[in-house]
């Protein structure tokens, strides 16, 4: 029984963390959709980390469909919630903390302290259909252009205070409106930029203006990726098959692209002497 809670001790330790968050945010706003929606989120987050620990290939997957459909379909499209960066900026104008507010709070802002950016790797619904793409692995070199993410930031916030100062009416619906037409925005960007630059993850890299949150704390994530000297080669391929190109020989937290990892496990997996670990 020991071995056994050891062999699933992360599963056991994600699913704990998202049960205290859940009843937390249920019993201090009186609201039970927040402990049925972060148990979902914790269940399907532990259920993903043992598949994972029992060497399931698509573990990682079955995670991004079970989180990202959840969020994109029923809180999305069925629920009408913004739960793009745009829901975040209207919570916030309105000074409501729900939503996509406590959303944003939870797995963007103080999530990425203790996980990173586990979001992209796991339940972003964006990367869910972009990592289907066939360029798992960039196939050339990283762009200089990661400031774009800056623009789309900032017109993301322009956007949404625009309405407000306007006092345009109808906000609930532009904002239902502007998550269908965002979303697809974000899919057709992706997939463009996909193909073009032959890297699933250009979007992330390049556009996507939820890193600009995502980024600071994760710096100080409590969950790394790290290297053991002691087995290492330093062949290398750990960097080479990571799609984010972190450079995962460095131990610093200041490594190139060292707030890029989406805890993806795919250096882990792909290490032929086992010396890359979570």
């Amino acid at each position: 029984m020991r071995e056994k809670l050891k062999m699933y001790r992360a599963s056991l330790i994600m699913l704990g963390i998202f049960e205290t968050v859940a009843v937390t945010l249920w019993l201090s706003l009186d609201n039970i959709f927040y402990l049925l929606n972060f148990s979902y989120i914790g269940i399907c987050l532990a259920v993903g980390l043992a598949l994972y620990t029992r060497h399931y290939r698509h573990a990682r997957r079955v995670v991004q469909l079970a989180v990202g459909l959840y969020m994109l379909v029923y809180l999305g499209i069925m629920s009408r919630e913004n739960m793009q960066i745009e829901g975040f900026w209207y919570y916030l104008f309105l000074g409501v903390f729900e939503a996509a507010t406590i959303h944003y709070a939870v797995a963007k802002i103080f999530g990425p302290l203790l996980f990173g950016r586990g979001w992209c790797g796991y339940a972003c619904w964006t990367a869910m259909v972009l990592d289907w793409l066939p360029y798992k692995h960039p196939q050339g070199p990283r762009r200089g252009f990661g400031w774009l993410r800056y623009v789309t930031f900032g017109l993301s916030f322009a956007f949404v205070a625009a309405l407000f100062l306007l006092h345009v009416p109808g906000l609930e619906n532009i904002m239902f409106i502007s998550f269908l037409v965002g979303n697809g925005m974000y899919y057709a960007a992706g997939i463009v930029l996909a193909l073009v630059l032959k890297d699933n993850r250009a979007f992330c890299k390049y556009l996507c203006p939820i890193t600009v949150f995502l980024k600071p704390a994760s710096y100080f994530s409590r969950m790394r990726i790290a290297v053991d000297e002691s087995k290492c080669v330093h062949c290398g391929k750990c960097v080479r098959t990571c799609p984010m190109e972190v450079d995962l020989l460095d131990p610093k937290r200041s490594r190139r692209n060292g707030t890029e990892c989406i805890l993806c496990m795919e250096c882990v997996d792909g290490c032929p002497k086992k010396a890359v670990k979570l």
